[in-house]
C-alpha cells in the first residue's frame, strides 16, 4: 500500500499545480486626466475575460483578429468605465471638456498597451504580438498624438497597426489602422 499512496500523493500534486494555472481575476491601472497624471484600478473578473477569450478565439486570420480585438477594447474600456471615472471620457481631447475621467491619447495608449499585454499573457491573441505606443509628428517635430501598437506574427517584418481608443467614446470599439497610414494623419476627425 505505500507504493499506492506515494502515486495518489504525486497525482495530488501534480493536479495541485496544473489548478494554479488557471487564471484569476485581473487588477489594472487605468490613466485618466491626461498625460497618465491620475491611475484608477479596474478588477476585471474572470468571467468578464473568458467572455473576450472566447471573441478572440472565433478569429480565423490576423484581419479577423483585428476586427474581434476593436470590439474586445471597447469592452474591456466599458467595464473600467462600470468601475471608474473614465466612463466620462469623449473621443478626441474636446467633446468630454473638463469632466473628471477625460482621457488624452496618452492615457489612451498607456491604458490600452496594458489591456493589450494582458491579453497577450493570457494566451488570446494569437496572430499579433504587443509593441511600445508610437506617436505621429506632424511638421517633423512635435509628437501630436500616440496609440497602442501591434504587430502581425508569423511572416517576416509583420505589418504593423495601431489600437487607438483616444479617437472614440468610452466603452466604442476602438479604431485599428496600419500604423503607416496613421502617421501620415489617418483616423476620424474628432
Amino acid at each position: 500500500m505505500p507504493g499506492v499512496w506515494r502515486v495518489l500523493s504525486v497525482w495530488l500534486l501534480l493536479l495541485g499545480c496544473f489548478s494554479s494555472l488557471s487564471f484569476a481575476d485581473e487588477r489594472l491601472e487605468i490613466c485618466h486626466g491626461y498625460g497618465c497624471v491620475a491611475q484608477v484600478d479596474v478588477v476585471y473578473a474572470e468571467a468578464q475575460l473568458e467572455k473576450m477569450r472566447q471573441v478572440l478565439l472565433l478569429a480565423v486570420d490576423a484581419d479577423d483578429e483585428r476586427s474581434f480585438l476593436a470590439g474586445a477594447m471597447g469592452q474591456l474600456y466599458r467595464w473600467a468605465g462600470q468601475q471608474s471615472i473614465v466612463r466620462n471620457d469623449r473621443g478626441g481631447n474636446y467633446a468630454d471638456e473638463n469632466v473628471p475621467g477625460r482621457m488624452d491619447c496618452i492615457d489612451h495608449s498607456t491604458s490600452t498597451t496594458r489591456l493589450l499585454r494582458l491579453l497577450e499573457a493570457r494566451g488570446y491573441l494569437r496572430w499579433h504580438r504587443v509593441l511600445e505606443p508610437e506617436a505621429r509628428h506632424f511638421a517633423g517635430l512635435i509628437a501630436v498624438h500616440w496609440s497602442a501598437v501591434i504587430e502581425e506574427t508569423g511572416t517576416e517584418g509583420g505589418e504593423r497597426f495601431v489600437v487607438d481608443s483616444w479617437f472614440v467614446d468610452n466603452g466604442e470599439p476602438a479604431v485599428i489602422l496600419p500604423l503607416d497610414e496613421w502617421k501620415k494623419g489617418a483616423g476620424p476627425d474628432v
